[in-house]
C-alpha cells in the first residue's frame, strides 16, 4: 500500500485542529503519516498536538524555528516527508472518510501525478467531526481535467483536495509567498508538462469564511496573484491581467456556493 505524508500548518488553530487531525487519522486508507509544522502558535496548538501524537504515532509535529507563514511551514513539513503521495490539508478543514482511498484509486487507474476532487463547503461554526457530515449543496466541483493554460486562468485546484506522486514529480516544494503558494505549485507542475485529473466526487469539507484563516481574505489575494503571474510565471502585462480577471471571476463564484 502506497504511503501518503499528510502536510498541515498550522498557526493559532485549537479550535478547529482536532477536527482537523481526526478527519485524517480516521482515513479508511491508514497508511499515512501526518506531518505538522506550527508556525509559532500561541493558543495552546502545539500542546494539543503532542498530547495526539503520544495517542498515534503516525501524527508527526513539529514548531518552525521561526514564523515564516504556510508557504513555508507546508515545505518543512514536505522536506519530513517519507511518502508515496503528498498530499494537503489545513488545520481548519476536514476530509472524508473514504478521500485518501478513492483519490489513490483514482490517480492510479488514471496515471495521474496530480489530482484533486470537488469538495463540500461548511460555515465558520460548524463544530462536528467528518464523521458526522451530511452532505449539503454546496459544492465546488473538480473539472475532469486542467492543464497549465486552464489553470492560468483559473486556479481550478482545491488545496486541501489536492495531492501529487512523489515517485514521478519528485519532492515539489512551495515558493515561500506569503499567500498563493499552492497555486504557484500546482502551476510549476504543469508548466513542466503534467496535466491535473479532476475526482468528481466531493472528499473534503472547506470551512468558508473563518476569522483567521489562510484564504479568508480573497480581496488581498489580488497583489499575490499578480505577483505570481508577473514573477513567477513571467506572463506579460496583458496576459497577467486577463489572468486576474480570470482568477477574480473564480474567486467570486466559488464565495457564493
Amino acid at each position: 500500500m502506497p504511503l501518503v505524508s499528510v502536510v498541515m500548518p498550522v498557526y493559532n488553530s485549537a479550535a478547529t485542529l482536532s477536527a482537523a487531525v481526526r478527519s485524517v487519522l480516521t482515513q479508511t486508507h491508514s497508511d499515512l503519516e501526518l506531518l505538522i509544522t506550527d508556525d509559532q502558535s500561541s493558543d495552546g496548538s502545539m500542546d494539543l498536538l503532542r498530547e495526539v501524537a503520544k495517542e498515534d504515532e503516525r501524527v508527526l509535529p513539529e514548531s518552525a524555528p521561526e514564523q515564516g507563514g504556510a508557504g513555508r511551514a507546508r515545505n518543512l513539513a514536505m522536506q519530513r516527508a517519507r511518502g508515496d503521495y503528498i498530499a494537503f490539508l489545513d488545520s481548519d478543514d476536514m476530509w472524508l472518510p473514504e478521500k485518501t482511498e478513492r483519490q489513490l484509486r483514482f490517480a492510479a487507474e488514471g496515471a495521474a501525478p496530480l489530482t484533486f476532487t470537488s469538495y463540500f463547503k461548511m460555515d465558520a461554526d460548524y463544530d462536528g467531526e467528518s464523521t458526522d457530515w451530511v452532505p449539503n449543496g454546496r459544492v465546488v466541483r473538480a473539472r475532469k481535467h486542467v492543464d497549465y493554460r486552464a489553470m492560468l486562468f483559473q486556479d481550478h485546484i482545491g488545496a486541501l483536495t489536492a495531492m501529487y506522486d512523489r515517485n514521478v514529480l519528485g519532492t515539489r516544494l512551495m515558493p515561500e509567498m506569503r499567500k498563493r503558494q499552492d497555486y504557484a505549485l500546482w502551476l510549476s507542475i504543469m508548466r513542466d508538462g503534467f496535466d491535473a485529473r479532476g475526482l468528481a466526487e466531493p472528499l473534503a469539507v472547506y470551512r468558508a469564511h473563518q476569522a483567521g484563516s489562510l484564504s479568508s481574505n480573497k480581496l488581498s489575494l489580488v497583489q499575490y496573484n499578480w505577483a505570481l503571474y508577473r514573477q513567477h510565471e513571467h506572463l506579460s502585462v496583458p496576459r497577467a491581467t486577463q489572468a486576474l480577471v480570470g482568477a477574480a471571476w473564480q474567486s467570486m463564484r466559488n464565495s457564493r456556493i
